[in-house]
Formats: structure tokens, C-alpha cells, sequence
């Protein structure tokens, strides 16, 4: 059978883009932000919370909590917020370890976002303590002074971002609906202010076939294995085509039961990433039709299963808003990166990127050498370097938020910019 072969249009548009996000010279124009003085009174407010954020931070770290389960985190968060005169709500957008805090009254409203739940057995190995004390640095910071600037300020916690896509749900129930734009940090092991986070999207996939006995009636038999190996073997054959900032991971979670009884089922389970929502798509449509090609090359039948949790999407990066906070770490003397050209992993926060401007930049908590997602990284998470960054994330967090409600020009560059990458997107549209 002749096929008519298109190559995909996504794709065709992939190195014009990959050239306008990591090759243009960056331009801002001059905006006055919130000025030299209010950056002095934010030094001065975190001065006189230091202790206390260090200590939540280190307390969450000692306690860490797996997805949906942060109830220590949440309540450790609201206990602080109760001190300094904020009170937070917590269990909100259908969620019992969400939580939600705001400052000032009306628009424009910054979202300073917190995450904290841990991963397994390796605890704060993504250092989620250093994100929610740095949010909450950041937020009280930014409040001290959201009356005089007028529209207001909020926190939101949100649980869940390793593997349950927290920020999604909180999305559904309305939680970014009234805001205008977001705002977080990461640790890492070198600095960006505006990184390249793949969006990702999961699935299971499962093959039923006819069991026999391997040896006596194999041809009464249809090997639901053979079909899982197939469709692995592809996988690996597609690798050679696919984008430089593409990636497929997946692992065989049913193989049979004995070596004498030809498989009846088998499944697996694949993580697939891609660096722009239409080439995620693109990929996710390969991936399928490999699927189907495996079940039907060997009898079998092909139970395709995608999201099992919401689709991670690709951060949309508002530029203007990452040299905001670029510029805030050079006054603090920690000099960062505008652009980080280099894939990480995923993260829910592009979701909320693609409804309203966002940023995720990255602070310095651990050598270069020292990956996320591991012991190590769980030890200078909960170190004075970690400290570190958490005052520096909260500073910038701060900063860039008051910039953000004290110049009305800054906003209409950042309005500007979001328009331009495509306005609000269709979440829910993009789920098979």
C-alpha cells in the first residue's frame, strides 16, 4: 500500500522558532519599575523574616511529603503567614493541602506560586522546601508594600507538582481565573532566569493476546509480549528521527507470568516530552500509531491509555518578566543567565504559563555537577545553600512582583509579549 508521506508541519516551524527564542539579541525597553527605595524595603522585610522562612524551609525539608499528602507543609506555611498578620485559607480548588493568601485588593494580581510535596524515598531531592519558603519570602515582601501600589498580591500553594499536576487542577477550579500574571523559582545547579521546561504527557499502553503453551499449541497462541517488545523496538527506531529536545522514556510493567505460557497480556508505561505544545502533539500521534502498528503486526489488541495525569505543557517564558527578575539577582550580587537553551525536565507550571504570563527561573542552591532528583541534591537543598536560595529567590520574586504593580508601561510590554506567543491556550482541548 502506497502512503502519501507529509512531513509534519510542526515540525517545518521548529528551527524557525528554536532561533527566535535562543538566538535573537534580547531588547527591553527602559521601564522605571518599582524603583531603587522599594528594593531597599524589601531587603529590610526579608531581614526581619530570615528566621523564620529558614526555618519552614528546614522544616519541610525534615518532614517531606509525597503528592496530595503535604499536610504538614500546608500548615507549616499558614502557621508563619498567621504571625506575620496574613491569613490563609487552606484546602481550596478542591484540594486538601492547597492553600491561598493574598494581600492588597483588585487588579492587577501577581500569583506567587509555592510547591512543597517531596519525592519519594529521596525526600526534598527537587528541593520543593526551597520553592515554598522562597514564595513565601517573597510574598510577604511584596505585601508590605502592595497598599501603597495599589491591586494586590497572592500566594497559592500548590500541591502535587511531581506527578499529579497540582497546578492544573487548581486551573479547572478557577484558581488563575482573577490573576494577571504568575511567578515562581526553582533550585538548581546553575542559574536561568527564563529555562527551557519540555512539556510531557503519560501513557499506558496495554496489549491482550491469546494465551497457549509455549511449546506444545504455540500457534494457538497470539504473544501479547511480542507485541510490548515490537512497540518498544519502534519506540527506539523513532529516537533516530526525532527532535534534539525531544524525548521518550518508558519501561516494560508486564511481560507474562513463565516462560512456558505465551503471554495473554503485557503493558508499559512511556513518559513522551517535547519542547512546543504542537510538536508534543505531533509526537503523541507517532507514539500511537506505533502502538496500533505493534497489535496489528502481531495479532493483538492495543489499549491505549494518555494522561493519566493532565498534560504537563511546555512553559511559555515571558521575557520581559524573566529580565525583570534577572535584573533583580544582579542587584543582589548572584549575576544569572537570561536564557537556559538546555532542556530540563517538566513541570505543571506550563500549564498556568499558557493562561496567563509566567515565569520559572531557576536559583543556584548546588554545584553544577549535582543532578535534581537525587540525595545528594535532597542534602544542599536543606544546607546553607540552600539558605541561599531562598532569600535570593524571595528577593526576586518580590522585586519582580512590585515592577510588575508599580509600572503600568512593564505590564503593557508583558501583556504584549503573551499576545504575541498566542494568548490564552485550550488546556482541556489537547487531552486525547
Amino acid at each position: 500500500m502506497n502512503r502519501n508521506l507529509n512531513r509534519p508541519q510542526a515540525y517545518e516551524k521548529y528551527l524557525e522558532r528554536l532561533v527566535s527564542d535562543d538566538d535573537q539579541a534580547d531588547v527591553f525597553p527602559e521601564r522605571e519599575g518599582a524603583g531603587p527605595e522599594r528594593r531597599e524595603l524589601i531587603l529590610r522585610t526579608l531581614e526581619e523574616i530570615e528566621s523564620d522562612l529558614l526555618s519552614l524551609s528546614h522544616t519541610i525539608h525534615a518532614n517531606p511529603e509525597t503528592a496530595f499528602n503535604e499536610h504538614h507543609a500546608a500548615a507549616s506555611v499558614a502557621g508563619m503567614l498567621s504571625k506575620n498578620g496574613v491569613q490563609a485559607e487552606v484546602g481550596v480548588f478542591g484540594l486538601e493541602t492547597s492553600f491561598v493568601a493574598t494581600a492588597g485588593d483588585g487588579r492587577p494580581r501577581v500569583a506567587i506560586l509555592a510547591e512543597y510535596d517531596a519525592l519519594p524515598g529521596i525526600g526534598h531531592g527537587c528541593g520543593h522546601n526551597v520553592i515554598c519558603a522562597a514564595a513565601v519570602g517573597g510574598f510577604l515582601a511584596a505585601a508590605a508594600q502592595v497598599d501603597e501600589l495599589g491591586g494586590s498580591v497572592r500566594l497559592i500553594g500548590c500541591p502535587a507538582e511531581e506527578g499529579g499536576s497540582g497546578k492544573e487542577l487548581i486551573a479547572r477550579e478557577g484558581g488563575f481565573d482573577d490573576v494577571d500574571c504568575a511567578m515562581m523559582v526553582h533550585p538548581a545547579g546553575s542559574p536561568s532566569a527564563a529555562c527551557t521546561y519540555l512539556g510531557m504527557r503519560q501513557v499506558e499502553v496495554s496489549f491482550h493476546g491469546l494465551g497457549a503453551h509455549a511449546s506444545a499449541v504455540p500457534y494457538m497462541g497470539r504473544n501479547a509480549l511480542d507485541a510490548c517488545v515490537a512497540a518498544y523496538t519502534m519506540i527506539g527506531q523513532l529516537r533516530q528521527q526525532l527532535l534534539p529536545d525531544d524525548r521518550i522514556h518508558g519501561v516494560i510493567t508486564h511481560g507474562g507470568e513463565k516462560p512456558n505460557i505465551i503471554p495473554d497480556h503485557a503493558a508499559a508505561m512511556y513518559y513522551v516530552r517535547s519542547r512546543y505544545v504542537d510538536t508534543l502533539v505531533e509526537l503523541t500521534d507517532r507514539m500511537d500509531a506505533i502502538f496500533h502498528a505493534a497489535a496489528a503486526g502481531t495479532g493483538t489488541n492495543v489499549e491505549v491509555n494518555w494522561d493519566l495525569n493532565p498534560i504537563a505543557l511546555p512553559v511559555r517564558n515571558n521575557m520581559v518578566l524573566a529580565n525583570r527578575f534577572a535584573l533583580s539577582q544582579a542587584e543582589k550580587g548572584e549575576p544569572m543567565p537570561l536564557r537556559s537553551p538546555v532542556p530540563s525536565g517538566s513541570t505543571d507550571m506550563g500549564n498556568v504559563s499558557v493562561r496567563v504570563p509566567s515565569i520559572h527561573p531557576k536559583v543556584t542552591v548546588a554545584p553544577k555537577t549535582v543532578p535534581i532528583h537525587t540525595a545528594e541534591f535532597a542534602e544542599y537543598a536543606g544546607s546553607s545553600s540552600g539558605d541561599a536560595g531562598v532569600l535570593n529567590g524571595a528577593y526576586g520574586l518580590a522585586a519582580t512582583a512590585l515592577d510588575y504593580l508599580a509600572d503600568p508601561a512593564l505590564r503593557a510590554d508583558v501583556d504584549a509579549e503573551f499576545e504575541s506567543e498566542g494568548g490564552p491556550l485550550d488546556v482541556a482541548g489537547l487531552e486525547r
